[in-house]
């Protein structure tokens, strides 16, 4: 692999922007583990769903301080990969509709991605 090459891996990365809080970031993860069939991957041991802290804030960064990490784990991790993102991604955004409809204000933004290994 050529110098500056990134190699995607099963891992998805979620950041809330905008007005987001750590709160909302729990409330997130709480939603992803309880969303099928992520929530099915994670009984099975495939799948680890992390919050930890972002790495891409400047110093000074409002809003959120951590990111939720998705991991998948074993044999075949790399095959679900593009499955996980596509999960991940409708996942968020009926998360998104749902604190829309029930949190006052705007909604946070949020990216979701796979995580380049030479990110890490």
């Amino acid at each position: 692999m050529a110098e500056g090459d990134s190699v995607v891996g099963p891992d998805i990365r979620v950041r809330l922007d905008g007005n987001a809080s750590n709160k909302d970031i729990g409330a997130l993860k709480a939603w992803l583990e309880r969303e099928r069939p992520l929530e099915e991957l994670v009984r099975d041991g495939r799948l680890r769903i992390l919050e930890r802290p972002r790495s891409d804030g400047p110093p000074g960064h409002m809003g959120a301080g951590m990111e939720i990490l998705l991991v998948l784990i074993g044999a075949g991790a790399q095959a679900l990969a593009g499955e996980l993102l596509t999960q991940t991604r409708r996942a968020v955004e009926a998360w998104l509709e749902n604190h829309r409809r029930v949190e006052p204000g705007h909604a946070p933004e949020a990216r979701v991605d796979p995580v380049h290994r030479d990110e890490e």
